[in-house]
């Protein structure tokens, strides 16, 4: 028997004995799931517009935090830290997007003797800028996209940097995400009109007007490395998820492995995430993108220094709970830096409030009727249910759908059957958008790169 392992059980219910969820909807009730099988109690926060939702719901204790608009709700400091703090929680899970990447809540916590299940403030910033990561990577010797040396200071400069490393280029917000702050520029007569959309775009996203510039990279695929590090210095990976399947730079489909993937590549990709991680001393789950062009070269995008939405594709590839992880490491249990490589293949399609024959405009509104499919090889995170009602204020994302098998042939059968049994019924839903793309020839192929969805027609 191994009673190290018991040994870290006990630890960790005596550190964590209250875990509120600075997040809402599905990754809200996904951590509310590992805690409990942790025994660790759970404190939900909710805007008045979610006080309907399953996270609310099956928490142990729940506490509305403001109104529906997430500055005055999730995004609100004050009134999370107020929650922590009369209900005596002793650590905050912040999910992914809203505060998971901001590292002065992350200080705040510490203030407050309130442990953040995450990386430390200065491991945030040192990857949440762009500029700083990118240095950050070529010093740990890290292959980076070729680009402007920090940020573009004028327009002449943007020219200047272009003409030399000779068109397509893409200017980058340097506070960026989303496809916010972007744009890739093709000549001369385009760049005046690029650059100053971007800054401002990016001053109106982010409040920071900064922006660089890369080379574009083209006919890419956009594949990421799980990673986590201890606080002892110790990191690994847990293998790649394929993100190529994106629409304006929101990602719609995720799979592991990658079709594109072979085993020498993967290992360069592994080494060379593990290398990012170490760079910043990084403890906690994280992700590393990278671009690959069409001969397997791979270039550092960004570190996420968070979960992942896509976390899920991992877990069911390698049977691993990384949210578990994640806390263990925030409670100071040392990982066992073994590297992960996939032994299962799947896929997660992103379902969203959304109505793709309608350019996937936002369809907020009640679910009249739902029937969630089922069977072997099919898991469903989401928070939905009969006759809840979507509010218009958040990310459309309602349900992710993971199909499971031993090849991307039976995932894939998997999938468009599970998908044919999902009914979602008072709200359009990118459901028909799925189904068709699971009988695509190019995409059953492997055939894509993030470019794919342009040409992609909806029937």
């Amino acid at each position: 028997m191994n009673f190290d392992f018991l040994l870290f059980d006990f630890k960790i219910q005596n550190v964590f004995k209250k875990i509120l969820i600075a997040n809402r909807g599905e990754i809200a009730l996904r951590v509310i799931r590992t805690c409990r099988e942790m025994g660790i109690k759970t404190v939900a926060v909710y805007s008045t517009a979610d006080k309907e939702s399953l996270h609310v719901r099956f928490a142990d204790e729940a506490v509305c935090i403001g109104k529906p608009q997430s500055a005055d709700s999730y995004l609100n400091i004050p009134h999370i830290m107020a929650a922590a703090e009369i209900t005596n929680a002793d650590a905050i899970h912040p999910g992914y997007g809203f505060l998971a990447e901001n590292a002065g809540f992350s200080e705040i916590c510490a203030q407050y003797g309130i442990k953040f299940i995450g990386p430390t403030p200065d491991m945030i910033r040192a990857m949440g800028d762009k500029i700083t990561a990118k240095e950050t990577m070529i010093k740990a010797g890290v292959p980076v996209i070729p680009g402007s040396e920090g940020l573009l200071q004028s327009l002449e400069e943007a020219m200047s940097i272009a003409k030399d490393m000779g068109y397509p280029v893409i200017i980058k917000a340097t506070a960026g995400g989303g496809g916010k702050g972007m744009r890739v520029v093709w000549s001369d007569e385009e760049m005046e009109r690029a650059y100053n959309n971007a800054k401002a775009e990016a001053a109106a996203s982010f409040k920071n007007d900064g922006i660089y510039m890369e080379k574009f990279v083209e006919e890419p695929r956009h594949i990421e490395i799980q990673v986590a590090g201890d606080q002892f210095g110790t990191v690994c990976h847990l293998s790649e998820r394929d993100c190529s399947i994106q629409r304006r730079h929101q990602k719609l489909v995720e799979e592991s492995p990658s079709p594109f993937m072979t085993p020498e590549l993967r290992q360069r990709m592994g080494e060379a995430a593990k290398k990012a991680a170490a760079a910043i001393n990084y403890e906690s789950v994280g992700t590393i993108e990278f671009l690959v062009d069409k001969h397997r070269n791979f270039y550092f995008m960004e570190m996420n220094t968070r979960i992942q939405v896509e976390h899920c594709v991992t877990e069911e590839v390698i049977n691993f709970d990384l949210i578990k992880e994640q806390i263990k490491i925030a409670a100071g249990i040392p990982i066992s830096g073994k590297d992960y490589e996939p032994v299962m293949h799947a896929i997660e399609c992103r379902i969203n409030a959304e109505d793709p024959y309608n350019d996937f405009r936002p369809s907020p509104g009640k679910i009249t009727e739902l029937h969630t499919p089922g069977g072997h090889g099919v898991r469903i995170d989401s928070h939905i249910y009969k006759d809840y009602s979507i509010p218009p204020f958040y990310d459309s994302m309602i349900a992710k759908l993971i199909a499971v098998a031993q090849t991307r042939e039976e995932a894939i059968s998997t999938m468009e059957r599970a998908l044919s049994e999902y009914v979602i019924e008072g709200i359009k839903t990118t459901i028909p958008f799925h189904l068709q793309l699971m009988k695509n020839e190019d995409f059953r192929k492997g055939n894509f790169t993030t470019k794919f969805i342009e040409s992609f027609v909806l029937e």
